[in-house]
């Protein structure tokens, strides 16, 4: 079984799923490689949007104004969002593998690595919308992209990880709940940490 997975994946991902996914089937990459030539890069650009996006324009909450804030304070913003996704990637996978026993998929680490990364594409490239860091524009471009992501997920589970689509339908649930406990989780921490000081000072 080949190790390298097609460079193209990731795109052919967004218009021929099924096919990205059963390419996917008969490779088995390691997690350094999928982190290093895909994750990677996909994770970095939401942060960089909303940086280049926020620095230009100011965040528009739906207030008169937009929010600015200063270039330092950005870049600790940018640098948490892309711990936090770096995180949310890592975990995920780790999750859907430690899963993979109880529905009896396939276990590899880089394939649920490459799977992760594939069904959070579609949010990587609609992250160009943080160009324009407006909440309804942003909650337009993203909330029809996550849906896509979900159809990824549930459709690429059974064929990636080699299970039958009723199974790969209650792992994919499974996965989706853990994503929703960790979302709420961060946010609470974030409010957390905001209100104590760890966040940049908004005069608020």
């Amino acid at each position: 079984m080949s190790s390298k997975i097609d460079s193209y994946l990731l795109i052919r991902a967004l218009y021929q799923p099924l096919n990205a996914f059963e390419q996917l089937s008969r490779v088995d990459p390691s997690p350094a490689g999928v982190m290093f030539r895909y994750s990677l890069w996909l994770v970095i650009l939401p942060p960089l949007f909303s940086l280049i996006g926020a620095s230009n324009f100011g965040w528009r909450l739906g207030a008169a104004e937009p929010l600015r804030m200063t270039l330092g304070s950005l870049l600790i913003v940018s640098a948490g969002y892309l711990l936090v996704l770096l995180f949310g990637l890592v975990s995920t996978a780790i999750i859907s593998r430690w899963m993979a026993t109880t529905y009896g998929a396939n276990t590899s680490i880089g394939r649920h690595m490459a799977l992760m990364t594939i069904v959070g594409a579609p949010l990587a490239f609609a992250s160009v919308a943080h160009l324009f860091p407006d909440v309804f524009i942003n909650v337009l471009v993203l909330i029809p992209t996550m849906i896509w992501s979900m159809y990824l997920l549930y459709k690429g589970i059974p064929i990636a990880l080699e299970i039958p689509p009723e199974r790969g339908m209650l792992m994919a649930s499974s996965l989706v709940g853990w994503l929703l406990v960790a979302a709420v989780s961060l946010l609470g921490i974030s409010m957390a940490l905001w209100t104590m000081g760890f966040g940049p000072l908004l005069g608020v």
